[in-house]
């Protein structure tokens, strides 16, 4: 079981990179990195939205696996 939860984790983690990684810069620091350079065809796109569900969705699911590995290897 903690195996399980061990490559959940880790699934879950690289999916989480790649998902933040997507995500249009609001300025700042990824402005340096070519994020400034977006359209500015206005509003968040269904895209945009979608993959911040996504995201978000991702993240809890990853929340979980770290509770439950916590939980798992405290009692082991």
């Amino acid at each position: 079981m903690i195996a399980a939860f061990q490559i959940l984790l880790a699934i879950t983690s690289l999916l989480l990179i790649a998902l933040v990684l997507l995500h249009k810069g609001k300025g700042g620091v990824s402005d340096m990195f070519g994020g400034g350079m977006s359209s500015s065809l206005g509003g968040s796109s269904v895209a945009e939205r979608n993959l911040d569900r996504i995201t978000i969705a991702l993240a809890l699911v990853w929340t979980a696996a770290i509770v439950g590995l916590g939980l798992l290897t405290k009692s082991a």
